[in-house]
C-alpha cells in the first residue's frame, strides 16, 4: 500500500538515523546543513537590506528551497521503501546533534575538573556564544548547563518533532529555520530587523519541542538523583521568567531535575544581559555539568523513541480500512 510505502519507512529511518547519531556524532565531512549555510550566506549577501521586509523575503526563500526540495525527494521515493528508509535517516542523522552536544559538555566537565581553567575557557565556544574570557568555573559550568538544556530541545528533541509529524520535509525545514536562527536571528546592529523574520520563526518551530523537551526532562529526572516533582515544580513556576518563550522551559526544567540555581549575567561580545534565576539550588558543579550530559543522552532517546512511535501510529491510522 502507498501509505505503508510512505510512514513506515519513515519510522525506520527516524531510528536508523537517532542510531548513527548516538554511534557516530554529527556527520564529520560533507555536512547539509553546513551546505545549506554556504547557500543561505550567499543568499543573504544577495538579499540583505536593513529591513524586516527583505529579512522576511530571506527567510521565505531560505526555508522554501529546502522544503520544497524535501519534498520532490518525499514524493520520488513514496513507493520505494528503502530509498525512503535511507532519505529519513540522512535527513534525521543530519539534524541531531545530541551525541555531539552531550560529548561536549562532558570535554568541559573534564577540563574543569582537572582545575584547566584556559582550556575549559576555549572549550565554551563549542557550546555557546557567550564572552569566556573573564569567567571562573562556576560561570562556565553554568553557561554550559544552561547550553546544554536549551540545545536538547534544539539540536534533538525538535528536530524529531518535527520529523514525526511532518517527515522529511518537516526535519528539513526545521534544521533550515533552526541554522537561519542562528546565523541572523541574534541581537546585533546588522540584524536587529533583517533577522526578524527567521528569529520569529524559529520561536514558533520550537514552543512545542521546547515544552516537550521540559517534560521529558522531568520524567528523566531520577536518572541524574532528581526529582520529577521537583523539576515540574520549577519548570511551572520559572519557566516563563526567561526573556526567550521557549529556552526557559528547557532550562528551568533541568535546573529542577538537577538541583542547580541557572540565570544571571552573560556577556555577549560588547552586550550584557542580566537573566532572571531559575531554580532554587546550588551553583553547578563540574558533576552537574556530566548529569546535565547524561539528562541530554536520556531525553533525546526517549524523544527518538516517540517520534518512531508517532510515525507508526500514523501509518497504522492512515491504514485502518473505511467503513461504508
Amino acid at each position: 500500500m502507498k501509505t505503508l510505502a510512505a510512514t513506515r519507512p519513515d519510522a525506520i529511518g527516524i531510528a536508523l538515523g537517532a542510531v548513527l547519531d548516538a554511534l557516530f556524532g554529527d556527520p564529520r565531512r560533507w555536512h547539509p546543513v553546513a551546505g545549506f549555510g554556504r547557500f543561505a550566506g550567499a543568499l543573504e549577501r544577495r538579499l540583505y537590506a536593513d529591513n524586516r521586509t527583505s529579512g522576511a523575503k530571506f527567510t521565505a526563500v531560505a526555508v522554501g528551497a529546502p522544503v520544497l526540495a524535501a519534498l520532490a525527494a518525499t514524493r520520488l521515493t513514496r513507493d520505494r521503501p528503502i530509498a525512503r528508509t535511507a532519505l529519513m535517516a540522512a535527513a534525521t542523522w543530519s539534524a541531531l546533534g545530541g551525541t555531539s552536544l552531550a560529548r561536549e559538555g562532558r570535554v568541559m566537565a573534564a577540563r574543569l575538573s582537572a582545575g584547566d581553567l584556559s582550556a575549559a575557557r576555549a572549550q565554551l565556544p563549542n557550546l555557546c556564544g557567550r564572552d569566556p574570557s573573564a569567567l571562573g568555573p562556576p560561570e562556565l559550568a553554568r553557561a554550559t548547563v544552561e547550553s546544554l538544556a536549551e540545545n536538547t530541545s534544539d539540536a534533538v528533541v525538535a528536530p524529531l518533532f518535527w520529523a514525526a509529524v511532518a517527515g522529511v520535509p518537516g526535519i528539513v525545514g526545521y534544521r533550515a529555520v533552526n541554522t537561519l536562527d542562528a546565523m541572523v536571528g541574534h541581537r546585533s546592529d546588522r540584524y536587529a530587523r533583517f533577522g526578524t523574520a527567521s528569529a520569529r520563526l524559529d520561536d514558533a518551530t520550537n514552543l512545542i519541542p521546547s515544552r516537550l523537551t521540559a517534560a521529558l526532562t522531568v520524567a528523566a529526572a531520577p536518572l541524574v538523583g532528581g526529582r520529577p516533582s521537583e523539576a515540574f515544580r520549577i519548570w511551572r513556576r520559572d519557566g516563563s521568567h526567561h526573556p526567550s518563550p521557549n529556552s526557559g522551559q528547557c532550562e528551568s526544567a533541568a535546573a529542577g531535575a538537577l538541583g542547580v540555581r541557572l540565570g544571571g549575567r552573560n556577556v555577549y561580545g560588547t552586550r550584557v544581559e542580566q537573566r532572571p534565576h531559575l531554580g532554587d539550588g546550588r551553583p553547578p558543579t563540574p558533576a552537574d555539568v556530566r548529569r546535565a550530559a547524561t539528562l541530554t543522552t536520556a531525553v533525546g532517546a526517549a524523544a527518538a523513541a516517540l517520534a518512531v512511535a508517532v510515525r507508526l501510529a500514523t501509518t497504522r491510522r492512515r491504514r485502518k480500512p473505511i467503513r461504508r
